[in-house]
């Protein structure tokens, strides 16, 4: 069983940043997935960014250049740095963990208005 919680969503006005943060713990297995997602009101869950253990990542198109996802293999610790934000990325962000199992978080909110 793995446990995965997030944290740092808030409310930052359009052209900000925040940063949000990803701790999976209990039954880790070296080689894994860990990427963020987001749902905005009234759309369906959408990937945001993604990050092997290796280190390789994987962006949504309308994320690149604005967003940075990185790992702490040690901490099993993933990061989501979102920079430029913008109004429509407003939404519920989760965080999910992969290996032979499948896990999510409870999800933060992150509200970009002004």
């Amino acid at each position: 069983q793995v446990q995965v919680v997030e944290s740092g969503g808030g409310l930052v006005q359009p052209g900000g940043s925040l940063r949000l943060s990803c701790a999976a713990s209990g039954s880790i297995f070296s080689i894994n997935v860990m990427g963020w997602y987001r749902q905005a009101p009234g759309k369906e869950r959408e990937v945001v960014a993604l990050i092997a253990s290796g280190g390789t990542t994987n962006y949504a198109d309308f994320v690149k250049g604005r967003f940075t996802i990185s790992r702490d293999n040690a901490k099993n610790t993933v990061y989501l740095q979102m920079n430029s934000l913008k109004p429509e990325d407003t939404g519920v962000y989760y965080c999910r963990y992969r290996d032979t199992h499948d896990y999510w978080g409870q999800g933060t909110q992150v509200t970009v208005s002004s």
